[in-house]
């Protein structure tokens, strides 16, 4: 039977928030991004938005650096009518806007490098085994994974997915991992699809996939 090996000096309960011991100075930090870079703003942010449900709370232009940046955020974590209101008074809301945004946690930082979207192919690596980028156009042992969201009911969401098109790296039955997914976004990056509750599992998922079929688990980073 396999067992996870043994770090010196390292036991994984030492973290946790009854007996870590952290510093004040930390009390205020807030997670507030992660940032990935995207080709094409636009089908980016119609993936972000519309298929996965974020909303866009903030975007800046830097025409003098030549980038974009777009901040998404799941619904419920700024008030709608706040959001509203800043967006009806305009550039005079600037200063409240980025305050509004850099409160928020858990955003999505989507920058857009001017002149990409005029790319064909993708030109970011995903971190997950991939050429892109590299010079001699071997695969690449990267370090970033996925994003990952969770919903009420993985194998209903993927059929969804599916149905609008998207890429599937990994429907619910196939791998060694049964009741989750990954399906790509637009550049190709992971987004892990989890349930907010118990892994359940269905007979047939969104791709024909039955319960016991599929390959066993692979390594996304090899």
């Amino acid at each position: 039977m396999a067992t996870t090996p043994a770090v010196e000096g390292f036991n994984v309960r030492d973290f946790y928030g009854d007996k870590m011991q952290h510093d004040d100075a930390t009390k205020e930090y807030l997670m507030q991004q992660v940032m990935v870079r995207v080709r094409n703003p636009k089908a980016s942010l119609d993936f972000y938005c519309k298929v996965l449900g974020f909303e866009l709370i903030m975007h800046r232009d830097f025409p003098q650096w030549g980038f974009s940046v777009y901040f998404v955020a799941q619904p419920g974590t700024v008030d709608p009518a706040k959001l509203a209101e800043l967006r009806e008074k305009g550039p005079e809301s600037a200063d409240l806007t980025w305050k509004l945004c850099m409160t928020t946690p858990g955003c999505i930082e989507l920058t857009w490098n001017h002149g990409s979207e005029g790319e064909a192919d993708k030109i970011y690596n995903t971190g997950n085994a991939d050429p892109t980028g590299t010079t001699n156009g071997e695969k690449v042992k990267g370090g970033f994974g996925h994003l990952g969201i969770t919903v009420p009911d993985v194998y209903e969401a993927c059929q969804r997915f599916k149905d609008m098109g998207c890429e599937f790296h990994k429907s619910p039955n196939s791998g060694g991992m049964k009741g989750l997914a990954f399906v790509k976004d637009p550049d190709g990056y992971l987004i892990e699809i989890l349930p907010q509750g118990e892994m359940i599992t269905k007979p047939m998922d969104c791709n024909g996939v039955a319960l016991d079929g599929g390959e066993g688990y692979k390594d996304n980073s090899k």
